[in-house]
């Protein structure tokens, strides 16, 4: 069997920006698992989440457990779709201390979609109940607020998705 080099893959968008589509597709790959922040969340903190600060306080335990895990999937020789949000320069600065720790290449998907398309999913998703979370137009609103888009400063290999209209 060919040996690979793993890659971490990491996704940057709003929310109902297609994050879990991608994620889905890159998960498809040979040698590659996906770790998604709502499945974990939903099975260890469904009843405790009721708030954007719930989630905030949930989110950071769950990243407390789950880096050195990401690390050692990722040292064993299997890529990794990281399906948290690298949405904010603090998240991604966590996920920088993965993919360094690891010693692996990285690619950190930023969907570039407008709030109106991100909110017409969202309101479509809610409706179809399938998403672990429903998020409100207000909840919506609020974390975008936090959104920052990655900035060439950084230093990540981004793969630009742009909407197309």
């Amino acid at each position: 069997m060919p040996q690979t080099t793993p890659v971490l893959h990491l996704l940057c968008g709003k929310i109902a920006s297609g994050k879990s589509t991608l994620t889905r597709k890159l998960g498809d790959a040979p040698r590659t698992v996906v770790i998604s922040e709502d499945v974990w969340l939903a099975a260890l903190f469904s009843d405790e989440m009721t708030s954007v600060s719930d989630y905030v306080r949930c989110s950071a335990k769950l990243r407390d457990a789950i880096g050195p895990h990401v690390v050692s999937v990722l040292k064993a020789g299997t890529s990794v779709v990281l399906d948290f949000p690298a949405n904010t320069v603090a998240n991604r600065a966590w996920m920088r201390g993965i993919f360094e720790t690891a010693d692996v290449p990285h690619q950190l998907h930023y969907l570039d979609v407008p709030d109106d398309v991100c909110k017409a999913r969202l309101h479509e998703r809610n409706r179809g109940g399938e998403h672990a979370f429903a998020v409100t137009e207000a909840q919506f609103l609020r974390i975008t607020q936090h959104f920052a888009a990655p900035t060439a400063e950084e230093g990540f290999n981004v793969v630009h998705h742009p909407h197309l209209r």
